[in-house]
């Protein structure tokens, strides 16, 4: 430790040569021991394809249990054309009574053509007062954007609606 003793005290210098020794100590281990591995991703940039389709993420979701026109109950509002595909607001009103015994439990938000085809869940409770949701969805380009409701009961209500997207918001 003769190296921190000075004439009376610590040298700056010192302290800095002891605190280079540690940092090209620390610098120099990882290659001692070993080299770190590659790092592996989850696929080539070649290969883009969805990561789950949608009718896979219905199964997934919804199981076995069919899901029923409810274009007449579900105000879906988007627009038709997305300039820009990475913000593209969406509110959906669902037209119920939300009452204890009647209610919209969960609207999910479903883009067909995104790589995860589920953009969002929202789960409902009656003391709401009513079915409405607002957000903003990324499209990773020209889709159909389906707003699905599950009513207390079980029932399952689908509106959908074709949005073009100018300019991708998913990488594309």
């Amino acid at each position: 430790m003769d190296l921190l003793r000075g004439r009376g005290g610590v040298s700056r210098r010192a302290v800095l040569r002891v605190l280079g020794l540690l940092g090209v100590s620390a610098a120099t281990t990882p290659m001692v021991l070993g080299a770190p591995g590659t790092a592996r991703g989850q696929g080539g940039l070649g290969v883009l394809e969805p990561e789950e389709r949608v009718d896979a993420t219905l199964q997934r979701l919804f199981g076995g249990r069919p899901i029923k026109d409810g274009s007449s109950l579900i105000r879906l509002d988007m627009p038709l054309i997305a300039e820009n595909g990475a913000v593209v607001p969406i509110t959906v009103e669902v037209q119920s009574p939300m009452t204890p015994a009647s209610y919209v439990k969960r609207i999910y938000i479903i883009s067909d053509k995104n790589r995860r085809p589920m953009n969002a869940r929202f789960s409902l409770s009656p003391e709401m007062g009513a079915a409405q949701i607002g957000a903003n969805l990324r499209l990773g380009g020209t889709t159909d954007v389906r707003a699905i409701a599950e009513l207390s009961d079980g029932t399952l209500l689908v509106a959908k609606r074709e949005v073009k997207v100018t300019v991708g918001g998913c990488g594309g």
